[in-house]
């Protein structure tokens, strides 16, 4: 008797200790607005910083808290999601995450990395080995990826702006990145000199890929920093005749009463992932940014309008849906990888692409902020942010992350809040210039 009352009170104890650790692991301080921003850039920038690769100290592809992985890549590097990491280390020593000195000695040692990785007319491929080596991303995809080196392109031209005017080591930082940039052959991806982008080339397979870059998506970002090369820049008419499509970029519809002017992918009546209105904007400046086919900040916006509006509509009555829980981008899915769009809904929710569009609808992404960080907590929330995607539909809640959704994370919010990556990018002269050639006008651009 005395036996079975000691397991009764040692389970009894046992099952009140879980909860008590429970309740304090999910329990969250009431933050203020602000305060919430600034934990969620501050944990989110660490997955550049404590979850960097050790070995170059750039961004990871990927990186699994369950340490499931369906290959070795654990430690493989992004080009893109570099890019957008170098961008968050500028965030992190501006909010004081890290010192200005530690924040340029781990910029040093990436760019250092940079400068002797295996690069293709100047041109970076998709994922790199920590050994500096291409690592294929496909079978014919083991070259150049000039749409992952503008993003890259896009952050090292912010890095040299913030440093161009400090101390000795500082300018001969932005000097080394500033060579990097003018190295990048962008002419070369003409594929001959056509009017068109190319999205890939490789010294194995040459254009096998045969990837015409041609809008409207997330590749607008490249056309710029062509357009802005001081060495080997592009005429305007690649511009418009490959990426506007001669004109053909255009629509006219209005999902859920939002006008949208620009055919997502050459559809005229639908709009894709979130990730489109944003990975090219990080430096961009979408304010009062416009051309010849249309108001850049006003397309923003209204892709993140429609995409809030569909989710809140839910016409495919998934779980979770709703004005806090919002959201689709591409990320991991239930099936492996996937493009989420209203037109291609497969019940998972994207903390980035909420996150992220921050700048375009600061009310319905603090909502979203919100609602993960209090509501769904643990279940989202781990090291470094939020978890890449999940889904209440399927009880599915991955502990899993990637770099290329992290990144805009920090640098969307930072943007929406003071602008500091913008600024950055429109100072730099090329830019100016790249954008006036290609018929944009910008308050930035003056």
């Amino acid at each position: 008797m005395k036996l079975v009352y000691t397991f009764s009170l040692l389970f009894i104890l046992t099952i009140s200790c879980q909860a008590q650790q429970k309740n304090k692991s999910t329990t969250k301080k009431k933050l203020s607005d602000n305060e919430l921003l600034t934990l969620v850039e501050k944990q989110t920038f660490n997955y550049f910083w404590d979850g960097a690769e050790p070995i170059s100290g750039l961004a990871r592809e990927r990186f699994h808290s369950d340490n499931v992985y369906r290959e070795n890549d654990k430690d493989v590097i992004a080009t893109g999601a570099v890019g957008f990491g170098v961008m968050a280390i500028l965030v992190g020593i501006e909010r004081k995450f890290i010192t200005r000195e530690q924040g340029l000695e781990r910029l040093q040692k990436g760019v250092n990395f940079l400068e002797k990785a295996d690069r293709f007319h100047g041109v970076w491929p998709h994922w790199i080995y920590p050994s500096g080596k291409v690592k294929p991303f496909s079978k014919f995809d083991d070259g150049g990826d000039l749409v992952e080196t503008a993003y890259l392109a896009q952050g090292l031209l912010c890095v040299r702006e913030y440093f161009k005017n400090g101390n000795a080591k500082e300018k001969a930082l932005a000097a080394q990145v500033d060579e990097l940039w003018k190295g990048i052959d962008w002419t070369w991806y003409r594929n001959g000199n056509k009017n068109v982008l190319y999205w890939h080339w490789s010294p194995n397979v040459g254009w096998k890929m045969n990837f015409a870059l041609e809008g409207y998506n997330e590749c607008l970002i490249t056309y710029i920093m062509a357009a802005a090369s001081p060495t080997h820049t592009i005429p305007a008419e690649v511009y418009h005749e490959g990426w506007a499509r001669n004109g053909k970029i255009n629509t006219n519809i209005k999902p859920y009463g939002h006008p949208i002017k620009l055919a997502h992918n050459g559809e005229k009546n639908s709009v894709g992932p979130l990730f489109w209105s944003q990975y090219s904007y990080l430096g961009l400046d979408p304010r009062g940014l416009k051309d010849r086919y249309a108001n850049y900040w006003e397309e923003g916006k209204n892709h993140t309008l429609v995409n809030y509006d569909y989710c809140v509509a839910n016409p495919k009555k998934f779980k979770g849906y709703g004005p806090n829980s919002w959201g689709l981008t591409a990320s991991y899915s239930v099936k492996g990888y996937s493009g989420h769009s209203p037109t291609n809904d497969l019940g998972v929710i994207t903390p980035t692409a909420a996150l992220s569009s921050y700048p375009y609808t600061p009310k319905e992404s603090m909502k979203m902020i919100r609602h993960l960080y209090e509501d769904l907590g643990d279940k989202v929330w781990g090291e470094y942010g939020f978890y890449d995607a999940y889904s209440e539909t399927d009880n599915w809640y991955p502990k899993r992350y990637l770099g290329i959704d992290q990144g805009p994370i920090v640098v969307m919010i930072e943007n929406g809040r003071t602008g500091l990556l913008w600024k950055l990018f429109m100072s730099a002269p090329e830019v100016k210039t790249g954008l006036k050639k290609l018929g944009f006008t910008s308050p930035a651009i003056k």
